[in-house]
């Protein structure tokens, strides 16, 4: 390599730290967030399924539409299995989760999360008339189905670890097992057993047993955006101020009036 001159060496010195300054202000500002692609499930209704038309659809589906409406934001939907979708955003297949992924301690260490936009209990549901002892002992040598990757596997597998835990890649795939026999109960998120099971023709002889189940440690604080920890103060302020617009304009209790009987939003305190 040929030795510049002092004069060719400051200048390209300060060339450099002009851009450093440059990188560290585009840096510091973030990304305009102009496109985002988020990660959706598609498997989960009511919350979000593929339609006849093959399109999707659902309450999260119509709610992460106008988030993006309100951050003025081009969005592309990416479906992906859940189990997949954290996977997916660290890989940078996705920008954004919405799919009701729950904001829980274990989940924080891993990926950061928006406000939460929505909490509901989960629910045992077995067959109508069957009474079963909700207690460790009591589910002993019980099937229980669950869905892989959620909290309500998560709970399942370490309070009931006399039971015979059932993991399924989809919550759907656990009710025709449910269904068939294959399973006795299967725990999951209220709204989506009411909505996607029992208010159902294939719900028919089924009910929710037992009580609501809400303990933070493993069902978290609610619902929320999933973000990579690197975009949390530029994605992630932009889904909070878009979330506490569509919760105060009206659209959220438009949205959650179409699917639900209930007000699921986060209640303030």
């Amino acid at each position: 390599m040929q030795r510049r001159s002092l004069i060719a060496r400051t200048t390209t010195a300060l060339a450099l730290a002009a851009l450093a300054c440059s990188s560290f202000s585009v840096q510091a500002q973030g990304p305009e967030w102009k496109k985002i692609r988020i990660g959706v499930e598609g498997a989960y209704p009511p919350f979000s399924e593929v339609g006849a038309d093959g399109k999707l659809k659902g309450f999260e589906i119509d709610l992460a539409l106008a988030y993006c409406a309100e951050m003025k934001a081009e969005c592309t939907l990416v479906q992906q299995d859940f189990d997949g979708l954290i996977p997916a955003l660290q890989a940078r297949k996705v920008d954004a989760i919405i799919a009701s992924v729950s904001i829980t301690d274990e989940r924080k260490k891993v990926i950061a999360f928006s406000n939460p936009y929505y909490n509901t209990p989960a629910r045992f549901v077995a067959k109508s008339g069957v009474k079963f002892d909700l207690t460790p002992a009591g589910l002993k040598g019980k099937k229980i189905g669950v869905q892989s990757a959620t909290i309500h596997e998560a709970y399942a597998s370490a309070i009931f670890k006399q039971s015979d835990i059932v993991r399924y890649q989809s919550q759907d795939q656990v009710f025709l097992d449910l269904k068939s026999g294959r399973v006795d109960l299967t725990l999951a998120d209220m709204p989506a057993a009411d909505f996607g099971f029992l208010k159902k023709p294939e719900g028919k002889g089924f009910a929710f047993v037992g009580p609501n189940f809400d303990d933070v440690k493993y069902f978290g604080v609610g619902s929320g955006v999933g973000l990579r920890k690197a975009d949390e103060k530029t994605l992630g302020k932009k889904f909070n101020d878009a979330i506490a617009a569509v919760q105060a304009n009206g659209t959220f209790k438009k949205i959650n009036d179409k699917y639900f009987d209930y007000d699921i939003s986060i209640k303030k305190k």
